[in-house]
């Protein structure tokens, strides 16, 4: 069991930054991957960016550059710094992360989403 709590998103101008915490609790031995995805209205849920265990990263190309993920044992939270915000990033952007069951199965947790706005 797996519980997501989002944080940090808010109403920006376009060219300024966020920073994105998403605090983990329940058995957090077992999470490996960990990512954040989001959703625009009208629009499919996307992934935006994931890191590994071993802090491997990949990033989607709108936001390679800009985007940085991390995550911090310690604190069990990962993070999404969000600079050069633009107007397309607006979104819901929701935590994920993956549990690994005994025997290997693995399970997709969320958190509840947090609001992003990029206007002018």
């Amino acid at each position: 069991q797996v519980q997501l709590v989002e944080s940090g998103g808010g109403s920006v101008q376009p060219g300024e930054s966020l920073r994105l915490s998403c605090a983990a609790s329940g058995s957090i031995f077992r999470i490996d991957a960990m990512g954040w995805y989001r959703q625009a209205p009208g629009k499919q849920r996307e992934s935006v960016a994931a890191i590994t265990r071993g802090s491997i990263t990949n990033y989607a190309d709108p936001v390679k550059s800009r985007f940085t993920i991390s995550r911090d044992n310690a604190k069990n939270t990962v993070y999404l710094q969000m600079n050069s915000l633009k107007p397309e990033d607006t979104a819901v952007y929701y935590c994920n992360a993956d549990h690994v069951e005994f025997g290997g199965r693995v399970t997709g947790y969320w958190g509840q989403g947090t609001q992003v706005t990029v206007s002018s």
